[in-house]
Parts: C-alpha cells; sequence; structure tokens
C-alpha cells in the first residue's frame, strides 16, 4: 500500500490535470458527445499504456543514452500540438456539420508525440516499478492499473466538454469556444516545449 497509493495518485493527477489529450477531450465532448468521443478516450488510455509498458521495459534508457532524441520528440509533439490548434481554429462551425471526431488510432497514436504522456511514461518507469515483480510483469502491472485510474479521470473532460457543448448553440459561440480550446491547446504546446 505504501508504493501503490503514490503511484494510483500520480496517475489521477497526471489524468485528470490539463493537458494535450484532455483539451482535445472537451472539445470532442463539445462538439460530439460524450458516447461519440468514447474511441478517443480508449484511444488515449491505450496509447499511453502502451507507451509505458514500452518505456518501463527500456526505451528510457535510449533518451538517456541520446538527450538529442527526447529533445527532437519535445519539438515534433510541440508542432502536432501547433498544428491541431489550428486545425482546431478552422474547423466549420455550422451546427449541422461539427468537425469529425477524433478516433481511436488517431488518439492512440497522438500519445507518440505528447509530451505529457512521455513523461509520465518515464516517470512511471522510474520512480513506480515495483521491484518485486519481474520486468515485464511489472511493466504490464503499471501499465494496466495506469490505465483503469487514468479512464474515469479523462472521461470527466469529455463529460465536462459535452455539458458545455449543450450552450454551444450558435456558430458565434462554437467559433469562440474553438478559439479559446484551441488557444489553450496552442499555450500547452509552448509550455511543454521549455
Amino acid at each position: 500500500m505504501n508504493e501503490l497509493l503514490p503511484f494510483l495518485t500520480y496517475c489521477a493527477l497526471m489524468s485528470g490535470t490539463p493537458g494535450p489529450n484532455n483539451m482535445m477531450l472537451v472539445a470532442s465532448g463539445a462538439h460530439h458527445g460524450y458516447r461519440r468521443t468514447l474511441p478517443a478516450i480508449l484511444g488515449m488510455v491505450s496509447g499511453v499504456a502502451l507507451l509505458t509498458f514500452v518505456m518501463c521495459l527500456g526505451l528510457g534508457a535510449l533518451f538517456i543514452a541520446w538527450p538529442a532524441l527526447h529533445a527532437a520528440l519535445r519539438l515534433a509533439g510541440t508542432l502536432y500540438m501547433l498544428v491541431l490548434a489550428w486545425r482546431l481554429v478552422g474547423q466549420p462551425v455550422a451546427l449541422d456539420r461539427p468537425p469529425q471526431a477524433l478516433g481511436f488510432v488517431q488518439a492512440a497514436l497522438f500519445q507518440a508525440v505528447n509530451p505529457k504522456s512521455w513523461l509520465r511514461a518515464v516517470t512511471v518507469a522510474s520512480v513506480f516499478m515495483p521491484a518485486q515483480f519481474s520486468l515485464p510483469a511489472g511493466a504490464l502491472t503499471v501499465s494496466l492499473a495506469g490505465a483503469v485510474v487514468g479512464f474515469p479521470c479523462i472521461s470527466g473532460w469529455a463529460l465536462f466538454g459535452s455539458g458545455i457543448g449543450r450552450l454551444l448553440s450558435s456558430p458565434g459561440r462554437r467559433r469562440a469556444f474553438n478559439a479559446i480550446m484551441a488557444a489553450s491547446l496552442a499555450l500547452l504546446a509552448l509550455m511543454l516545449l521549455y
């Protein structure tokens, strides 16, 4: 319990606090509702779990050996988030044509360039790996436990967006919402760069 409680708390904090995933889920929830956002939620949870599993198996050693690889990944993630923010601003605001929902595969693959997901995976691999398990068993345990904790945390953001979506009954309100979400995502991207 002394090791489990800090780990679960860390996973809840990383999943529940604002970040690129959660900003995208608020926007998707607002435009599509929770049910159509669920594939993105499952994709994000699966992508983070897979990233954590691979990191726990030793991928983190590459970042120690080649720090430039970490810097390149951070830059790629920042640029991708800026592109997502730009696309969010440019999305159609017609109420009868909402933007396309983020799918499972897109959301899972986004974790490969999401700096917050990498930070979480590196921290779990370096701080929370259970010493009493074999390497694969420990990696699987923390990856699955993190997914179980993360699912309800990020679902809350999609539900919040779904609630906000009811207020976006005019193109002007929807345009303003998209601009706010895009600015938030761009700001997060730039903050993660430094």
